[in-house]
């Protein structure tokens, strides 16, 4: 009796070392070195994302939707820029509403609140 229950407590020792409690992870690398701009606005305004605004970053122009303060997390669209420090002006009907030197870390998502 003594010997089945040394037996059996080697067999179930040598069952747990032989396997692993814990596996390595697959490493993910990070996305790519990019920081991430929102645009949000009144939709008396910009509308509901019908009306666009120009962005201009360091001499790159894009158009980009404005939304509501209350979707800007979920629905808003995020441009990627460079990280860094970026000169950003933004235009709406030819007329400057936002000029500012920011600098942008990776994976920052920067909501710009436009009057």
């Amino acid at each position: 009796m003594k010997a089945k229950i040394l037996f059996l407590l080697i067999a179930i020792t040598s069952l747990m070392v032989g396997c692993k409690a814990n596996y390595p992870v697959a490493q993910q690398s990070g996305k790519a070195d990019m920081a991430y701009l929102v645009f949000v606005g009144p939709s008396k305004t910009y509308g509901n994302g019908s009306k666009t605004v120009q962005v201009d970053v360091d001499g790159n122009k894009f158009d980009a939707k404005v939304v509501k303060p209350k979707t800007a997390n979920r629905k808003g669209t995020q441009y990627g820029i460079a990280t860094g420090r970026r000169n950003i002006t933004v235009k709406f009907n030819d007329q400057t509403i936002y000029q500012k030197q920011l600098f942008l870390s990776s994976q920052e998502t920067k909501i710009i609140n436009l009057p």
